[in-house]
């Protein structure tokens, strides 16, 4: 019979027990990401930016991307991007089945984030040892969350969903549930999201815009990303 010991031993500890390689487990990935404090969203339409996007972005001191898997040139991106900067966090958005998810983590990717809770898509995820961040909106969301284990959430679309009092005010009762408010984030708000103590990280996508990426600015991608990262750095030191 399998207790609940039993799956977190075999979750969590075998990798370290054994000595197998498992550094980006579910745990791993939440911690990289709290610590980075802003996932840049990103919307590849030609894997041929990914590698000097993910430059910018590495230089620019937020190492990692969630890369919208709604184009044909997402997987190679992912590909790229983990080829090229192995130390970088890459991960997939906008995965909507279980067939995305094997896709997405072939390529690299070591985290999934979705637009909805889909119960098929989370527990395929848990059960392979996969980081998933679904998303949510209501109290019956959260809560089907937390009954299947996680413990991070991501609340979108955050700005048209009600901001951060939308997410204090459901956060009461879930005293251990932590947020990833990703939708309408941009530089101007994300300061007094990241200060509240249940937001794990922000998603935001202002600094690698797609006419941005399109037109080849890396620079000034690199620059505004240096922004959010020396942002993070103030308000989480």
């Amino acid at each position: 019979m399998e207790t609940w010991y039993n799956k977190y031993v075999w979750r969590f500890l075998c990798p370290v027990i054994t000595g197998r390689k498992e550094e980006y487990s579910m745990n791993a990935v939440l911690e990289k990401i709290e610590k980075i404090g802003i996932v840049p969203v990103v919307v590849l339409n030609d894997a041929k930016d990914a590698e000097p996007l993910a430059k910018a972005l590495c230089n620019g001191g937020l190492p990692c991307a969630e890369v919208t898997f709604r184009t044909e040139a997402a997987e190679e991106s992912i590909r790229i991007m983990t080829e090229k900067f192995p130390e970088m966090l890459v991960g997939a958005g906008t995965v909507l089945t279980t067939e995305q998810v094997d896709r997405a983590v072939a390529a690299g990717a070591k985290f999934i984030v979705s637009p909805g809770l889909n119960p098929k898509v989370v527990q395929y995820c848990i059960d392979k040892n996969i980081s998933v961040t679904p998303g949510t909106q209501t109290p019956s969301e959260m809560e089907k969350a937390l009954e299947m284990g996680l413990d991070v959430v991501k609340f979108f679309p955050a700005e048209p969903a009600g901001g951060l009092k939308m997410i204090k005010a459901v956060a009461a009762p879930y005293t251990t549930l932590k947020f990833m408010p990703t939708g309408g984030i941009n530089l101007g708000n994300v300061e007094e999201y990241l200060k509240y103590d249940r937001i794990l990280a922000c998603g935001g996508s202002w600094m690698v815009k797609g006419d941005l990426v399109s037109a080849g600015k890396f620079d000034e991608i690199e620059k505004m990303t240096k922004d959010a990262a020396e942002l993070v750095k103030r308000i989480r030191a």
